[in-house]
């Protein structure tokens, strides 16, 4: 799967401190990127999919196709929306947000 980002996103980014950035890009990294995987192959194949439970991915309410997932339920209490797209029959996640909850208000 490929991922890419929003403005705001990369905005939100750059705000993190390197020690969260570092957080996030180990998530990615380890858990969600194959999760990503896995997910497209079941989205290809019409199956359906559970998003691993220590990622917290859920669907964000009034947001259409946009989902949140946790980062840490520690402190920082870190959260990131993204979405997932097909652009010319390839899957990409696009990050929309990340920080803490105030994400939520503009996901």
């Amino acid at each position: 799967m490929k991922f890419d980002t929003t403005p705001a996103f990369d905005s939100d980014y750059r705000r993190l401190k390197p020690e969260h950035q570092d957080q996030f890009r180990a998530v990615v990294r380890d858990k969600f990127s194959p999760a990503c995987d896995e997910w497209a192959a079941k989205a290809h194949d019409g199956r359906p999919y559970s998003w691993p439970a220590s990622l917290r991915v859920s669907a964000m309410a009034r947001t259409p196709g946009i989902r949140e997932m946790t980062l840490s339920s520690a402190s920082p209490d870190g959260r990131a929306t993204f979405q997932l797209v097909n652009i010319d029959g390839e899957w990409h996640c696009r990050w929309r947000r990340i920080g803490d909850h105030s994400v939520f208000r503009n996901p």
